[in-house]
């Protein structure tokens, strides 16, 4: 964990050169095209459940109907919402959570808070590794893919991991992202929610499992 750590501080600052200059560039321009707050705040578990702040580029506006509720995903976000989405660029501002070590450049996707309840014990292995900018299910289908799919993906990257497969997946993340593939789910404007399909599955609760790791 340590080498993998030492490893995202070393990619991080051997190009701050080229991403500082682009997240200032990036910043100005959603502050023009959807106004403040530029950034997008929420509450996701990270390393072993514990919980972080997750900061991303805001992509979609405020927009309301006439009671004041906000309308649907697909109604607010906008054209150049869609296209930050596209490019992944509304991702950046999460290198931030690798410098804080509550992310790591490649690992599994941080999901919502509210789907540790409505995993299986095999799928929150999920969170034996910290969660990252990219992984392996994202150069194989990204939100094209279903959840199963999604989660065997982690998992397959879980018990594979090291620093020869987590290059590999950086280099492979760039050419994923200009060609610009499994940006959405079929018919969702977004991915759409999680909802385990069997109802027999044993579900994994917080708790033990769960504990953050002490802090030495």
């Amino acid at each position: 964990m340590a080498a993998k750590r030492l490893f995202d501080l070393v990619a991080i600052i051997a190009t701050a050169t080229i991403s500082l200059p682009l997240l200032a560039v990036l910043a100005v321009l959603v502050w023009v095209k959807l106004g403040a707050p530029v950034f997008f705040r929420q509450k996701r578990p990270g390393y072993r459940g514990k919980i972080f702040e997750l900061v991303k580029f805001r992509t979609m506006t405020d927009q309301r109907d006439t009671a004041g509720r906000l309308l649907p995903d697909a109604d607010r976000l906008s054209p150049f919402g869609q296209w930050l989405r596209a490019t992944s660029l509304d991702e950046l501002p999460e290198l931030l959570n690798v410098l804080r070590g509550e992310m790591s450049l490649v690992g599994p996707r941080p999901l919502l808070i509210e789907y540790l309840d409505r995993y299986t014990a095999r799928q929150l292995r999920r969170h034996e590794v910290p969660p990252g900018l990219t992984g392996w299910c994202q150069i194989n289908g990204r939100n094209a893919l279903s959840w199963e799919e999604k989660f065997t993906l982690d998992l397959w990257y879980v018990d594979r991991r090291g620093f020869w497969l987590d290059l590999r997946i950086l280099v492979l993340t760039i050419g994923y992202v200009f060609a610009r593939r499994g940006i959405t789910a079929r018919n969702h404007s977004t991915m759409p929610e999680f909802k385990p399909v069997e109802e027999g599955d044993s579900r994994a609760k917080g708790g033990a499992a769960l504990t953050p790791p002490a802090v030495s």
